[in-house]
């Protein structure tokens, strides 16, 4: 099997779900990952002791990948396995068979550490089976390995259902605040958000700082982490070269709230000495 046949038996797999053929979906996505796994054992030199949990880190991958035997360097015909395990752990979730699902997750994330999303859907599958301590470890970790602010949305959205599970009342409202800060959609959240509108603890009426200090005490961040801030950083300066100062300023400040002021205005400034040296330059293009 090649990669383009593996995504058409994916695609056929995903189509038998959308048909609520759970069943057969799941007998095919075993065969292919099965097929996928017997191929890289025959060709592809790996170590057992890359486990799901391995390289959490961007700086780790990145000095992961140079290692020689990386498998995930050799999955031309294998890949994409990650989407593979996926979609078979929702299939497994779609007929109640958790447990199965947990193992298919874990699979996602060995064959792409870098996908806080798998991280995420394993801690929302533990708080299911009552594994805590296991959910709230993932759920933390997205404030460290993060690369998009939905991913923080979450996690604080996993928090939420853990607090409420306790029946810490403040911490959960806490939690889907700072979610709310984000500005992220999220159908979750939005659900919470309208469960715990106009009770005692309305995360809409709580402030920044009251949040911040409830979450504090729990031993979580409020806000996201700094790669989601890098990230913002990147887009402003991308659209304020594109012309589009308005967009950039209002990135930057959302960069500014997440990092602080410093690296902020360290990126307004070179905006604006960009805008100027241009302008400069047209200046004297024109006199010549």
């Amino acid at each position: 099997m090649n990669q383009t046949m593996l995504e058409e038996e994916l695609m056929r797999a995903e189509g038998l779900m959308l048909n609520e053929q759970d069943e057969e979906a799941r007998d095919l996505l075993l065969r292919l990952a099965e097929d996928a796994e017997q191929y890289v054992s025959d060709n592809c030199h790996t170590s057992e002791t890359v486990q799901w949990f391995s390289f959490p880190t961007i700086f780790e991958r990145l000095c992961y990948r140079r290692v020689e035997n990386d498998p995930r360097e050799l999955r031309d015909v294998g890949e994409p396995l990650d989407r593979l395990y996926a979609d078979l752990a929702l299939a497994d979730v779609r007929l109640g068979e958790y447990d199965h699902a947990i193992e298919a997750l874990k699979q996602a994330v060995r064959w792409n550490p870098m996908e806080c999303g798998y991280r995420l859907d394993l801690a929302d599958l533990f708080l299911i089976s009552g594994n805590v301590q296991e959910c709230l470890g993932l759920a933390y970790s997205a404030f460290d390995r993060a690369s998009d602010a939905r991913h923080l949305t979450r996690a604080y959205v996993v928090f939420a259902n853990w607090f409420q599970q306790t029946g810490n009342e403040p911490a959960t409202a806490a939690a889907l605040r700072a979610a709310r800060r984000l500005e992220i959609n999220d159908s979750a959240l939005a659900a919470a958000l309208d469960q715990a509108q106009d009770t005692k603890h309305d995360p809409n009426t709580l402030t920044d700082e009251e949040a911040a200090e409830i979450l504090q005490t729990e031993g979580l961040p409020y806000g996201a982490n700094a790669e989601v801030a890098i990230c913002l950083l990147m887009c402003a300066s991308d659209v304020a070269a594109a012309g589009d100062r308005a967009l950039a300023t209002n990135l930057t400040v959302r960069a500014r709230d997440l990092v602080g002021e410093p690296a902020a205005m360290a990126l307004l400034r070179l905006i604006h000495e960009e805008d100027q040296d241009q302008a400069s330059e047209g200046g004297v293009n024109d006199a010549g």
